[in-house]
């Protein structure tokens, strides 16, 4: 069954490309660029699979068990742009093919110095080498890489001015993981893309570990009632670790009047929580937002923006007023 998936897979991709991609790529005099648009093309094709795994599973499950009623549909249609967007284009992988002629260079220079390359799925031949394996390891390092680069982003004022848009949806959704700052999307693209190519990881591999990661954060993300139970909350992020994360006063806010803290950041694996003492188990599923967009007297009435655009200008004012609050 799964190789029939392939094959359909693989049949689609070869006729979109040759049908629309291949010669709209000549048209435009890009030629040199042919073999990153036919991985563009499956990264497309992924991401419309994605979207439609997403309608067909958690839409069902957000009418049958949610947290909450959706009190703002206006908010939601705009999340779904956010996905489309994000899942449909190529951003990553672009990102992945800009960085690996920067880093091809740096690779050959190290070459004439001496230094050999690095696959991290070399280091036990026979036994890291293996597809599954190897696709574990990868996914366990980004992960770990992840997780640091979420603390920043709540750490760092000027990065929590940006990531602040993502946990600003009170009504969180299954489509309100890529509900983020362009220029906050940007940075960790490049980070992850940095070491993805550093350490091994090729192109079709990183379309792969991307594309699960984005459908296990949709689902954390979900307006459901779900947990994984007493083990498994230990093993995987759940909407109900992951919605602490996104509570108001507990999983993101400041603590300290100088310093922003919280709890559950793992992004896949709670074992980064654990060892760095993050965790947070919480036994209900919190109500979300940012503390200073309620309205006073319990918030300053922060204004997030309604639409896409508003909301990347106001991210972009945050990090200028962030930026001088913090000089003073």
């Amino acid at each position: 069954m799964m190789q029939v998936v392939v094959d359909l897979f693989s049949a689609a991709q070869g006729w979109l490309f040759e049908t629309v991609v291949q010669p709209l790529v000549f048209q435009l005099d890009l030629g040199e660029y042919v073999e990153e648009a036919f991985t563009g093309t499956e990264w497309f094709l992924v991401g419309v699979c994605e979207l439609a795994i997403l309608f067909v599973i958690l839409r069902p499950l957000e009418a049958m068990i949610p947290v909450h009623a959706i009190t703002d549909k206006r908010a939601r249609w705009n999340d779904f742009i956010y996905t489309a967007l994000h899942r449909l284009g190529a951003f990553s992988i672009l990102v992945f093919f800009l960085l690996d002629p920067l880093l091809a260079s740096l690779t050959e220079l190290l070459h004439l110095e001496g230094w050999g390359s690095f696959n991290l799925d070399d280091l036990w031949p026979g036994v890291t080498d293996q597809p599954l394996v190897s696709f574990l390891i990868y996914l366990v390092v980004l992960d770990f890489c992840d997780y640091w680069y979420h603390r920043a982003q709540h750490g760092w004022r000027w990065l929590w001015a940006l990531h602040s848009l993502h946990h600003s949806q009170e009504n969180m959704n299954l489509w309100s993981d890529d509900r983020n700052h362009v220029l906050d999307d940007l940075l960790r693209d490049v980070l992850m893309g940095v070491v993805a190519i550093g350490i091994g990881v090729q192109p079709g591999e990183y379309v792969l570990l991307v594309s699960a990661s984005r459908m296990l954060q949709s689902l954390q993300h979900a307006n459901v009632r779900i947990h994984f139970g007493r083990l498994g909350e230990y093993l995987l992020v759940s909407p109900r670790f992951h919605r602490m994360h996104h509570a108001i006063g507990i999983g993101h806010e400041s603590h300290g009047k100088n310093s922003l803290g919280g709890h559950n950041f793992a992004v896949l694996f709670p074992i980064w929580d654990v060892l760095f003492r993050t965790t947070h188990f919480g036994q209900g599923f919190a109500m979300t937002g940012v503390r200073d967009q309620l309205p006073p007297p319990a918030g300053k009435g922060r204004n997030y923006g309604r639409g896409f655009w508003a909301q990347q200008w106001l991210g972009l004012k945050r990090i200028v007023e962030f930026t001088r609050r913090s000089t003073r």
